[in-house]
């Protein structure tokens, strides 16, 4: 069965930096898609970014200019670089990943991992 899970969470200040990383037992280039989301307390779940299988990524208007989600073909990992961190980022991100075996889709979410940024 394929897993994902993500790491890089952490705790920062208003301004700061943190970089997550989504790893998977499949490899990552050859899933439809992967996404990243976040919710935050008593919020609903929201995407944030994401990078098809052509490498053509997309951001929620919240990332724009602040995050950026690429592949890492070492790590096999989907990363999300997140620069200028604000309060209202705190949330749990999780890492979504979706691949077709055929003609049928697969999908897995990871466990999330805590971001919290300080003012």
């Amino acid at each position: 069965q394929v897993q994902v899970a993500e790491t890089g969470g952490g705790l920062v200040q208003t301004g700061g930096s943190l970089r997550l990383s989504c790893s998977a037992s499949r490899d990552i280039f050859t899933m439809n898609r992967v996404d990243w989301y976040r919710q935050a307390p008593g919020k609903q779940r929201e995407f944030v970014a994401g990078i098809a299988w052509g490498g053509i990524p997309n951001y929620a208007d919240s990332a724009k200019g602040r995050f950026t989600i690429s592949r890492d073909k070492a790590e096999n990992s989907v990363l999300l670089q997140m620069n200028g961190l604000k309060p209202e980022d705190t949330a749990v991100y999780s890492c979504y990943a979706a691949w077709y075996e055929g003609d049928t889709m697969y999908e897995k979410w990871g466990q999330g991992t805590q971001v919290t940024v300080s003012s």
